[in-house]
């Protein structure tokens, strides 16, 4: 078996090593390939080209709308409501001056008249004050005559005396009737001495009887609650025969003059507004109170939005001031625009009025930032993509003066009309070919986002 085994390696030995010969001599002996040399391909892209436009920075918030002003129809006198205006309804619009209830006023009528009548009673006293004075004087002069006559008497009664001629008794009787009419003169003297005293009193208690008087009128007044303001009945708590004490609220009703809207915004987000609006502004970080001064004087416009739907109303709007603390939760801040007149245009059935309660955005707007106007997917820090002159990628490095929803506003670095990439390149690299398309449609969206 072994013999047969090594005759077969022998024979079949040779038989391989020519094969492996010839298969080597044909390797080496055979024409090379030709070569195929692969044709560039260029990448599609959409471009757009970079124009130069004017993009107001915005800054968006959330909250709900409220009557700028409120009127709380307070009692101010106490009674039984002797009546109510019909129209003192939930819903109902009231224009300013309606009388809205009537407390009864028979007791406010008495006291009037109870006070006017004291305050007559007191300028007649003091008319009494001036007759007595005149009376007194007159009076007086007469009494002073008589003392006159008396002294007189009383003279020749101490000479007839000490001549002889009059008893002791007959002097008395002179002195006694010229001291008597001396204390007439001095009553008399004394009683004019404190008219001025007097009449200074009586015009005292004259003021008081006129300012009771007057605080009648007005209690009387004040029976009827008439509305100040053109306003919408929110609540009402009283009505007919049911008695109504003094500071008690018998309704509220909201102004539809003018609302407000506290929309709550990130401080971060109003601070950059203010420095594209403000760039030489002082610091102006925490303070609301430097805050609304520096909002009121920039003359930022505002507008409030109410979604319906597939329709949006909208309101123009006031800045008017910002909340006085920042939400610690949140971080957000409180700003508040005004909306004039936000019953004007209303229509039923097609366009509500402003009212309390309605969740609205509000948008404010800075001054416009003038620049080249990019899409903002296209920037990446401070890189763009551009088309070449030859359709070839190539890198630009730009300097953005705003980013802002969809749009980017480019201040150098970029020249009007670059064709800037618009998508996205997988494996970009500076000088690959591109194949560009205008995308009409992205140029269209940014122009409305403007």
């Amino acid at each position: 078996m072994m013999r047969n085994a090594l005759k077969l390696i022998l024979l079949t030995l040779p038989l391989i090593g020519a094969g492996v010969g010839y298969l080597a001599f044909t390797v080496q002996t055979k024409a090379p390939p030709d070569q195929v040399v692969a044709a560039e391909r260029a990448v599609a892209v959409r471009v757009i080209p970079a124009r130069a436009g004017a993009v107001a920075p915005t800054l968006r918030g959330y909250g709900l709308v409220t009557p700028a002003e409120t009127f709380e129809a307070i009692a101010q006198v106490s009674g039984t409501v002797a009546w109510t205006n019909p129209g003192l309804q939930r819903g109902v619009a009231l224009p300013a001056g309606t009388p809205l209830l009537r407390i009864a006023e028979e007791d406010y009528d008495l006291a009037l008249a109870q006070a006017e009548a004291n305050l007559r009673a007191a300028e007649a006293k003091l008319d009494e004050l001036a007759v007595s004075q005149d009376n007194q004087r007159a009076a007086l002069e007469i009494e002073r005559e008589a003392l006159a006559l008396k002294a007189a008497d009383l003279a020749r009664a101490r000479s007839l005396f000490e001549g002889g001629n009059l008893p002791q008794s007959g002097l008395d009787n002179a002195r006694s009737a010229e001291l008597v009419q001396r204390q007439k003169v001095q009553g008399i003297e004394a009683g004019l001495a404190l008219i001025p005293t007097q009449r200074a009193v009586q015009q005292e208690q004259i003021a008081v009887s006129r300012a009771a008087a007057e605080a009648a009128r007005l209690n009387l007044g004040r029976t009827t609650l008439t509305l100040p303001i053109e306003a919408r009945v929110a609540s009402v708590t009283v009505e007919a025969g049911r008695f109504l004490r003094s500071g008690e609220v018998a309704a509220t009703l909201d102004g539809t003059g003018v609302a407000e809207v506290e929309a709550q915004v990130p401080v971060a987000r109003l601070r950059a507004l203010l420095r594209h609006a403000a760039p030489d502004a002082a610091a102006f970080a925490a303070d609301p109170a430097a805050m609304t001064m520096l909002l009121q004087s920039l003359s930022l416009k505002a507008e409030v939005r109410l979604v319906l739907g597939d329709e949006t109303l909208t309101w123009p709007a006031r800045v008017a001031r910002v909340s006085e603390t920042i939400d610690p939760r949140t971080g957000m801040l409180g700003v508040i625009v005004e909306v004039e007149d936000a019953y004007s245009g209303a229509a039923p059935a097609e366009r509500p009025p402003l009212t309390k309660g309605m969740f609205v955005e509000v948008e404010i707007a800075g001054k416009p930032v003038e620049g080249l106007v990019v899409p903002r997917a296209a920037l990446s820090g401070n890189s763009l993509w551009l088309v070449g002159a030859d359709d070839r990628l190539v890198a630009a490095t730009v300097a953005p003066l705003l980013t802002q929803d969809e749009l980017a506003v480019i201040g150098e670095g970029l020249d009007a009309g670059a064709r800037v990439v618009a998508s996205d390149i997988p494996f970009a690299l500076p000088g690959m070919l591109l194949a560009p398309v205008e995308d009409d449609a992205l140029a269209a969206a940014m122009a409305r986002a403007r």
